[in-house]
């Protein structure tokens, strides 16, 4: 008998069709409360940090250059105070097959998919990650669709998201495209269950898993280069996926003592679901409409538990504003002579503020650089937000930027400025989602160890923020 299609059965049957298509059971993990045994669903890929290499190694992923920007580095000091200003170095994730970080998590969840004999695999994303999993999926004789929200509801798309549909296209996945809302998921999990493809999920163990040999690289790499680990690690944070597999591989790695930045471009104030603020962001990715609410609430992603968790990591978060990253993107080709995406760029932005408030011997490392060209470029999207009403000019950006109204440039390299979000804020905004998503109003000592652990606190800190 057919299974009915309409919306609410098929989000019904959302567990059941994300068991047959991840081939991973996540009931194993639960202990019927807050807490799940979350080390244990990282354990559950199998793989070994060698075999993950392994794996990428056979598919041109891994062992990205790390650069130093010595020219940025310099800029940088002339607005410190003496002996101050970091040296930044960049991870260029963009020498990956498919040009960013995100082949690492593809590369992983692919091979993954072989081995357990599935024909094809599907992810539902509008960035690079889409772009990833087909090249993966070309490399391993697999089928790959990709689900792409790009639309809104008058049929125009982003330039960004537009080119990275060409880009899987090239790759020969089968692009779906569909206009802002919550037929996304829905779509996904109708065309998984009618395929039975495999679920090349951001949020996979598998896809995490696949992120910690970049902080391994880059411990290793500073090693190498500078003799020591770096001091501190920057990461741009949308879903949360390369904070906690960076942090997980530096951890391997040993380099316990580097501090974990998350960066977002500061998108307050404009909504990811609505439609006519769809085409209003200056970047698809990377930005506070992702950030927060992933780092809050990781489990509201396309599997039951993410794996994905960067509140556990997280040392610092700190937002920059749109006008800074357009404005970094042309300083980073025009000094270093590396034409990068705006998206990785987020990251260079909040390094180049912090590295002002460290000594000239400290490391600061950006863990992402990604490919540009055609609708990724700085010109097409801000000749896009042009045509959406945005304004754009240069002035202050700290003062004057308004998500969805302008994109202010900075006047002068002064004016780049990383601003610190208040980190136990979202610890307890954290904290009370999980209790009230569960149910718990008197959580038992796991679950206070458990929420502990997901935010890099004590279990002190738990109590208090419940009022225990």
């Amino acid at each position: 008998m057919a299974l009915a299609k309409d919306y609410d059965s098929v989000m019904g049957r959302s567990n059941d069709i994300m068991k047959e298509a991840l081939g991973l059971d996540y009931n194993e993990f639960e202990s019927g409360s807050v807490a799940f045994d979350y080390e244990a669903l990282m354990k559950s890929t199998g793989y070994t940090l060698e075999e993950v290499a392994k794996i990428q190694s056979r598919t041109a992923v891994g062992n990205t250059p790390l650069i130093e920007l010595r020219n940025i580095s310099a800029l940088a000091r002339k607005y410190a105070k003496p002996g101050y200003g970091a040296r930044i170095f960049a991870k260029d994730e963009a020498a990956n097959a498919s040009g960013s970080f995100k082949a690492r998590r593809a590369a992983c969840a692919v091979a993954h998919a072989k081995k357990l004999g599935y024909k094809g695999v599907i992810a539902a994303t509008s960035g690079n990650y889409g772009a990833a999993v087909a090249s993966q999926a070309a490399m391993q004789g697999l089928k790959c669709i990709i689900v792409q929200e790009c639309y809104d509801s008058h049929g125009v798309g982003q330039s960004e998201i537009v080119e990275k549909a060409r880009k899987c296209e090239a790759y020969g996945a089968e692009v779906v495209q569909l206009t802002v809302g919550p037929e996304l998921f829905y779509t996904f999990l109708s065309i998984l269950e009618d395929t039975g493809y495999f679920n090349a999920s951001l949020y996979s163990p598998f896809g995490i898993a696949g992120i910690e040999t970049l902080g391994y690289e880059i411990a290793m790499q500073c090693r190498e280069i500078v003799g020591k680990d770096p001091e501190m690690v920057v990461c741009t944070n949308a879903g949360g996926g390369m904070m906690t597999g960076t942090a997980r591989g530096l951890i391997k790695a040993g380099a316990t003592d580097t501090k974990l930045v998350a960066a977002s471009i500061d998108l307050t104030g404009l909504s990811m679901a609505s439609d006519v603020q769809f085409n209003k962001k200056s970047c698809t990715t990377g930005h506070t409409g992702f950030g927060v609410p992933y780092a809050t609430d990781p489990d509201h992603s396309d599997v039951p538990r993410s794996a994905a968790r960067p509140l556990r990591y997280m040392d610092r978060y700190v937002t920059v504003k749109q006008g800074d990253v357009m404005y970094a993107t042309e300083m980073l080709a025009n000094l270093e002579g590396l034409e990068r995406g705006p998206a990785g760029n987020t990251a260079l932005v909040a390094a180049f503020s912090l590295a002002q408030e460290l000594p000239e011997d400290a490391v600061i490392v950006i863990s992402e650089t990604e490919y540009t060209g055609a609708g990724k470029h700085i010109q097409p999207q801000l000749s896009f937000a042009r045509d959406n009403g945005i304004d754009i000019y240069f002035g202050d950006p700290n003062a004057e930027d308004m998500p969805g109204v302008n994109v202010v440039l900075p006047k002068d390299p002064s004016y780049i400025k990383a601003i610190d979000a208040d980190l136990n804020h979202f610890r307890q905004s954290l904290i009370k989602k999980s209790c009230k998503k569960h149910g718990v109003t008197n959580p038992s000592e796991a679950d206070l160890k458990f929420l502990a652990e997901e935010t890099k606190t004590d279990v002190e800190f738990v109590k208090k923020t419940l009022g225990l």
